[in-house]
């Protein structure tokens, strides 16, 4: 079965069907600049050109750069302010008239991971970070996911854990991988003693980097690089468009 999922960046907006059994796209991804300022009526307006882009007349997955609760936006990150209480799944539905199931892209991309990335065949509780300029994060108990952990904001080290040991931070510091990959290990081992996850898996840039400090990492669960990397907004978002999937 194939549905529609998109991905809204603070950049881009990317969009692909995706088949749902495999996690493949099939068809080519389409990508559309974000518009500036990226008001809720603009985006809308750039997520009907995807729809219309691939002819699609299903229901369609978005994952948004926002804490999502029951299709309302209630954080803004990357985008304009104006989304914090939008109805986003009303507004896009409204646009284009399909219904939409919008979630938190750090959950989407979660989703694609546990599937059909590095968590595949792995049962249990599974945590997908994405270390980029914050951290974001999902979490899969038993393929459900629980969403909107902020576990990127969680008190640490006398801050916030990403003020700490975001990939940002390591550009920022100018700190050599192995030097932050200390306070990455740290992160990781408090993050495990709160939640005891079978798996972890990194997503965001260092991810490619991942051989650079693989062996820093002690951490008493398995560590795995994210395999989806770009591709895991949209496929995660098309496996939450599953909610509007009449079973017969």
């Amino acid at each position: 079965m194939e549905l529609l999922g998109i991905d809204i960046g603070g950049s881009g907006i990317k969009g692909a069907l995706v088949d749902i059994e495999t996690g493949q796209l099939t068809t080519d991804r389409h990508r559309i600049d974000t518009p500036q300022p990226a008001t809720p009526q603009a985006v809308a307006g750039v997520v009907k050109e995807l729809v219309e882009h691939f002819n699609w007349k299903g229901p369609v997955g978005c994952g948004l750069p926002s804490v999502v609760l029951h299709g309302v936006a209630q954080t803004a990150s990357n985008i304009d302010e104006g989304w914090i209480g939008t109805n986003a799944e009303a507004l896009f539905q409204e646009e284009t008239g399909l219904p939409f199931k919008v979630v938190n892209d750090a959950d989407a991309a979660g989703l694609a991971e546990a599937a059909f990335g590095g968590g595949r065949n792995q049962h249990g509780l599974i945590m997908v970070l994405t270390i980029g300029t914050g951290i974001g994060s999902a979490i899969i108990a038993d393929g459900k996911l629980i969403p909107n952990t902020e576990l990127g904001h969680l008190r640490f080290k006398g801050g916030i854990a990403e003020k700490y040991a975001a990939d940002s931070i390591r550009k920022k510091e100018g700190l050599p991988w192995e030097e932050w990959a200390v306070r990455l290990d740290e992160y990781l081992n408090h993050v495990y003693k709160l939640f005891y996850p079978d798996m972890l898996i990194l997503g965001g840039g260092v991810s490619k980097k991942f051989e650079r400090y693989q062996h820093k990492l002690d951490v008493p669960c398995p560590i795995q690089p994210a395999e989806l990397l770009n591709q895991a907004g949209i496929i995660g978002a098309a496996l939450a468009a599953q909610a509007h999937v009449k079973v017969v």
